[in-house]
């Protein structure tokens, strides 16, 4: 994780602008904020350069693409020995199926984003997960709908 970067307005404009539509040219971006090509393109580098702007990848449609279950799931993992976890996360690392993971609070030691094709996929995934022996448990919550997805980061106001 990166440490906090000093942004100005015309660097929020910009990352507003990237996060609505990733496929904005540089020329495209500096009318919208305001300024010449070169100058953008010089902060568009910097911004790059200090991992602001971490990749640009394309939105898919999941179910386009026959991965239409979601399912999130959390685990808790037999003890929280320095093996374990860095096992347990290299596996993660290694499981294309699981497209978010975060350590959390609360009874859980990890919330998982897993996307597979269907009921025999998951199974599939599941059984995998359960032949790792840091494993102790695993609940699965299946996503019914989805309420919002890929929205940009609140970036602050200008001055904040």
């Amino acid at each position: 994780m990166g440490e906090k970067v000093s942004l100005d307005g015309t660097d929020l404009k910009i990352l507003r602008a990237l996060q609505r539509d990733g496929r904005l040219s540089n020329a495209d971006i500096a009318e919208e904020v305001s300024l010449s090509a070169s100058p953008c393109l010089r902060r568009l580098r910097r911004l790059e350069a200090e991992s602001v702007i971490t990749g640009y990848q394309p939105q898919l449609d999941r179910r386009a693409i026959g991965l239409g279950m979601t399912v999130f799931v959390q685990v808790k993992l037999q003890d929280h020995g320095a093996r374990s976890v860095a096992g347990f996360e290299e596996a993660l690392m290694n499981m294309p199926a699981v497209i978010n993971a975060s350590t959390v609070s609360g009874s859980a030691d990890y919330l998982l984003e897993v996307v597979v094709a269907d009921l025999v996929d998951y199974d599939s995934w599941v059984r995998e997960m359960q032949a790792l022996a840091m494993v102790r448990e695993i609940e699965s919550n299946f996503a019914l709908r989805t309420v919002k997805s890929g929205a940009p980061l609140p970036l602050p106001l200008p001055g904040r």
